[in-house]
C-alpha cells in the first residue's frame, strides 16, 4: 500500500537559513520524533534509525536517507529512504521538498510518498495519514523553535543520547479529536 501525502509550513526565518538547516542531517535527525543518526556517508547520504511504540509494542527501523537532486538555486530537493524493521518488515519512499521565500519568512513544501510491508504502513491508510500528519506537525514545529530563535544555535544536538520510540496511541488519539472537533458543528 502507498501513502502519498503533502505538507506545508511557514518558518519566520531567511530561506537560506532554512535550507541549510534541512539539508544538514544533524539538524533533521533532531527534529524527527524517534530518530538518531548513525552514520554520515558523505555529503548526501547518511544511515540512521526510528523508534516507534504502538502500545508495549517498539519496532525500530534502520535504513539510508540519500539526497538524489539538490538544486541549490531553486530551493529543491528530492531524497529517498529505505528502512527494514528488526522483525522483517520494510519501507521505502521518496520525498520532494522545496521552499519558497514569502513575505515574514519561508514556504517549506514537502511531497511525500511511502510504501512497504510493515505493520505500521499496514494500519489503515487513515490511522497512518494521521500519525503522518501529527509527526509532520512536531517537526515543522521543531524547526520553527529552532530557527525562529533569535542568535540560537540551531545545530546544537544532545549529543549521542537515543531517542525515546515515537509513541503512536496518543499521536493518533489527538489527531481523531482533532478531525471530530473539525467535523462537530457544535464547535
Amino acid at each position: 500500500m502507498a501513502i502519498t501525502m503533502r505538507e506545508q509550513f511557514l518558518v519566520r526565518a531567511a530561506i537560506e537559513d532554512v535550507w541549510d538547516f534541512l539539508m544538514d542531517p544533524h539538524c533533521v535527525v533532531a527534529c524527527t520524533p524517534g530518530a538518531h543518526l548513525q552514520e554520515v556517508e558523505s555529503e548526501r547520504a547518511f544511515t540512521g534509525s526510528i523508534k516507534v511504540a504502538i502500545g508495549p509494542f517498539v519496532t525500530s527501523y534502520k535504513g539510508r536517507v540519500e539526497f538524489v537532486e539538490v538544486d541549490e538555486t531553486e530551493h529543491r530537493a528530492r531524497l529517498t529512504a529505505e528502512g527494514h524493521e528488526r522483525n522483517g518488515g520494510a519501507a521505502r519512499g521518496s520525498m520532494v521538498s522545496f521552499l519558497t521565500a514569502v513575505e515574514g519568512g519561508t514556504e517549506v513544501v514537502v511531497d511525500v510518498s511511502v510504501e512497504g510491508t510493515s505493520k505500521l504502513v499496514h494500519m489503515g491508510l487513515s490511522l497512518t495519514q494521521n500519525l503522518s500528519e501529527e509527526l509532520f506537525g512536531q517537526f515543522a514545529n521543531c524547526v520553527r523553535e529552532r530557527l525562529e530563535q533569535p542568535h540560537g544555535d540551531h545545530t546544537t544536538l544532545g549529543g549521542d543520547d537515543v531517542p525515546e520510540p515515537v509513541q503512536v496511541f496518543p499521536l493518533l488519539a489527538k489527531a481523531f479529536l482533532r478531525r471530530f472537533r473539525a467535523k462537530d458543528p457544535a464547535k
